[in-house]
């Protein structure tokens, strides 16, 4: 009988407590894009500007994505945003940073 009282939280891939999140879900999804875009860009010299400004855009978004969000899962994704969008943005600023070498 202990089966009725435990919810099923097998059917959700994000939301393990079984309540919808669309803002974390959003914060999750665009941490991801920014932290991949980042992470891809800093591997190219000339693409130091996307990478330096994708990267701090991950790291922020996965910053308040962290603050706000309810699940693991959420947490776990989040996580992986903001490494990649880190390592992006550290190897952008060591190319050439965020405006392009213009301030010296």
């Amino acid at each position: 009988m202990t089966q009725a009282l435990r919810p099923n939280t097998a059917g959700g891939l994000l939301a393990t407590d079984g309540k919808p999140h669309p803002v974390q879900h959003a914060l999750l999804a665009v941490t991801l894009v920014l932290g991949i875009t980042s992470f891809i860009a800093a591997m190219f010299h000339h693409l130091h500007l996307l990478s330096s400004w994708a990267g701090l855009a991950g790291i922020l978004t996965g910053a308040y994505g962290q603050w706000i969000s309810e699940t693991t899962r959420e947490r776990f994704g989040l996580i992986v945003g903001l490494g990649a969008a880190a390592i992006g943005f550290f190897l952008g600023m060591s190319q050439g940073g965020l405006f392009g070498g213009l301030i010296d």
